[in-house]
């Protein structure tokens, strides 16, 4: 299991998902993604984006200035 991070800061909806969505395909099952991002959105965007697609938020917070999701990988669809 591995631990990455990816900088979403400074980026608009929709695209901490698309950026997340490609990062997680790197990314092998069990495997966590810290998403740290400036849109306020990104705190629904991307737990809505894990349940469809099969993946755990493991984390939710801010520090005041960035939106923080950890991930946990799900199994890959095909």
């Amino acid at each position: 299991m591995s631990r990455e991070t990816l900088n979403a800061r400074r980026l608009l909806c929709p695209l901490p998902v698309i950026r997340t969505q490609d990062k997680v395909k790197q990314l092998m099952p069990g495997d966590q993604l810290e998403v740290i991002g400036t849109d306020p959105g990104l705190m629904q965007d991307i737990p809505t984006w894990c349940r469809i697609n099969g993946h755990k938020v493991l984390e939710l917070g801010s520090d005041g200035h960035d939106y923080i999701v950890v991930l946990e990988v799900g199994a890959l669809k095909q």
